[in-house]
């Protein structure tokens, strides 16, 4: 009863997947991409850092729209439901009695159902977001999914990096490591959210694999491309 009573909280857990895998990705299209082109470690390190706090800044900003647009939207459609409600209760009533006549209600029950839901001006205006419009009204927070989005982005995005601070190590030595620490984080990702979301972690974890790998073989493919047949060379 508790865990019922509680208000709906939204889960960030897909903004911090998203900010993980687009971050591994991306910084190792990077690390791909000076590989490909006969680069040293360093600019690998350089680019890369910088590609982190751009690219993270700019999904961050852009999550940041989008979930205040989402804000947004839901704000203006309960002004316009409230707008209606006091114009045209009546109306407004009968689209309730609609709506749970649809999922199965009748007689007595149905009209103690929109009593009920109409007597409550908050509970009658999110009845309508959500059933008749599709909403959800519980958001998530702007702020929340941004910084979620950046945090995952950077810290996860880091790794294909992190061999390249190793001395000692040949350029090939030190993109093939790249290569497998990688691999290894898609597969840890998956494996995160299967804990989350209580589903089996090898499954996604090997889902999220196959997808990181995917794109990550396509970043490396493009930059074999560029070396190979239209001949960039390195410094």
């Amino acid at each position: 009863m508790e865990r019922v009573a509680k208000k709906p909280k939204h889960s960030y857990l897909g903004d911090g997947i998203l900010g993980g895998i687009d971050g591994v990705v991306t910084t190792f299209a990077v690390v791909a991409g000076v590989y490909g082109a006969g680069f040293p470690p360093l600019v690998a390190i350089i680019l890369g850092c910088a590609n982190l706090l751009a690219d993270g800044f700019s999904m961050a900003v852009s999550n940041y729209q989008n979930s205040k647009s989402q804000r947004e939207l839901v704000d203006r459609a309960r002004r316009e439901e409230e707008r209606h409600i006091k114009l045209v209760p009546e109306g407004e009533i009968e689209e309730i009695r609609q709506i749970f006549y649809r999922k199965g209600f009748r007689g007595s029950t149905l009209e103690e159902v929109v009593k009920v839901i109409t007597s409550d001006h908050k509970l009658w205006v999110d009845t309508m977001l959500t059933e008749e419009l599709g909403l959800q009204v519980h958001s998530p927070n702007p702020v929340r999914a941004g910084i979620t989005t950046f945090m995952s982005f950077f810290l996860v995005g880091i790794i294909p990096l992190l061999p390249f601070l190793i001395s000692g190590l040949t350029s090939e030595q030190h993109f093939h490591l790249s290569t497998v620490v990688t691999l290894i984080s898609f597969f840890g990702i998956g494996v995160a959210k299967g804990i989350v979301l209580e589903i089996n972690v090898f499954r996604a974890g090997f889902e999220t694999f196959l997808n990181g790998s995917a794109a990550a073989a396509l970043a490396y493919a493009i930059a074999y491309i560029l070396k190979h047949y239209i001949g960039i060379n390195g410094i």
